[in-house]
């Protein structure tokens, strides 16, 4: 009996050594980490191939999706409408109230997350939870380019980053190139929300997306990112053309105002020069050059432009 129970014990044994020996590799994969620093300045220990990740913003998911990690995709915000298949991850919350207890029921190994509408109240709690967040923050459209390098690199595909961004590039520098670039810029005011009315102030994507693309802002000049401004220094201004993306609520909201005083005294509204753009314009991520054609294509065709406001 003793023998027995000897020979169990050492069977035992064996057994869970044996165990131990074909799941190490995979532990020690996954527990496998490097510190990198992400568009913030924070340093974040990631894993070296992240297997589990959230997105908590419509651009990044679109970034997953156009570099091939998006089966390894397991959460996205309501906003990530893009590509469709993404309507089908499961939800964390709006860009704005991202969920921490639905984040931490899939868990995650990395969660992407942006300065542009992630509240900051996600960082410290995530870092005392232990989950690695890598913030990005593009401040312009090169920036752009560089956060899809950045998370290409992240999530173990350097080389569709840097391919991505590379055709990205090349296509910006063509439409750069045309002849229509060297035309007359106007004056736009781009709105991204009507009451409060908010639009996009010196440094950000936006001010140097309408740059490119052959415009003015005449909130170019202003040091908030996302400044609020009152109607009667809108009239100030008074731009050319009213820029609006096609969120759901502008249009009608619009319809409404510009048939009241003080709204109908704008040159732009009179004249109907207002161009309604894809929402795209609105996401730094990889249809931003698509973005940057449209609201070309429009400001030099102003008859495309009128058509447009009919929509």
């Amino acid at each position: 009996m003793h023998t027995d129970a000897h020979r169990l014990r050492k069977a035992w044994a064996l057994g869970v050594a044996t165990a131990a020996l074909f799941l190490l590799p995979a532990i020690g994969a996954a527990q496998e980490t490097r510190v990198v620093e992400d568009e913030t300045g924070r340093r974040v220990r990631v894993p070296v191939r992240p297997e589990r990740i959230i997105s908590l913003a419509p651009n990044l998911t679109e970034i997953l999706y156009a570099l091939g990690a998006d089966e390894r995709l397991v959460g996205v915000t309501s906003q990530c409408d893009f590509p469709p298949a993404a309507e089908r991850k499961p939800r964390v919350g709006d860009v704005s109230h991202p969920n921490l207890e639905k984040i931490l029921e899939l868990k995650p190994d990395l969660v992407l997350g942006t300065t542009a509408g992630n509240p900051r109240s996600i960082v410290p709690a995530l870092e005392r939870l232990n989950v690695a967040l890598y913030g990005v923050d593009p401040r312009s459209v090169a920036g752009v380019f560089e956060s899809i390098r950045h998370v290409g690199e992240l999530v173990g595909a350097p080389d569709a980053g840097e391919t991505l961004a590379g055709r990205l590039e090349a296509r910006l520098l063509a439409l750069e190139s045309r002849p229509q670039a060297a035309a007359a810029r106007p004056r736009v005011l781009f709105v991204i929300w009507l009451t409060p009315l908010i639009t996009a102030g010196r440094d950000t994507f936006v001010n140097d997306l309408l740059a490119r693309a052959g415009a003015r802002s005449v909130t170019a000049a202003l040091a908030q990112d996302w400044p609020r401004l009152s109607l009667e220094e809108v009239i100030d201004r008074d731009p050319d053309f009213l820029l609006l993306p096609r969120t759901p609520g502008l249009a009608a909201s619009l319809e409404r105002l510009s048939k009241e005083d003080p709204w109908r005294q704008l040159r732009a509204v009179r004249e109907n020069r207002v161009v309604w753009l894809d929402e795209a314009v609105m996401r730094p991520g990889p249809r931003i050059v698509d973005a940057i054609e449209e609201l070309a294509s429009a400001l030099h065709a102003p008859a495309s432009a009128a058509e447009r406001a009919q929509k």
